[in-house]
């Protein structure tokens, strides 16, 4: 195991483990309830870290969190389902009609 990167907070961390399993990059959520302890742990030390399994997913897993830190670019095109062939929008990542997760690495 390995440690990925630190969240600024838990919702972020949790929506970076949903983008990293959706690619298929086994990880993990670590310190998901030391919030309640800053003040008596340092601040630092209390942020949600993810992890991920094996190191060799390393630079995967930065290049498909960046892309999830970035969001869709500004003239980013609807994307066509490789399953149903449904239309989304670019800031969708799942297809809301079959529930088939787009290749996070597609554009």
């Amino acid at each position: 195991m390995k440690r990925l990167t630190r969240a600024p907070n838990l919702i972020t961390a949790q929506h970076w483990v949903n983008v990293l399993a959706t690619a298929g990059v086994p990880c993990e959520l670590h310190n998901r309830y030391l919030n309640g302890a800053m003040g008596e742990i340092p601040a630092d030390q209390c942020a949600p870290e993810i992890w991920i399994v094996d190191e060799r997913d390393e630079s995967l897993a930065l290049r498909l969190l960046e892309r999830a830190r970035k969001g869709p670019d500004a003239n980013a095109r609807p994307w066509k389902c490789k399953q149903c062939g449904e239309w989304l929008e670019p800031q969708f990542t799942v297809c809301w009609q079959c529930q088939t997760a787009r290749d996070p690495l597609d554009g």
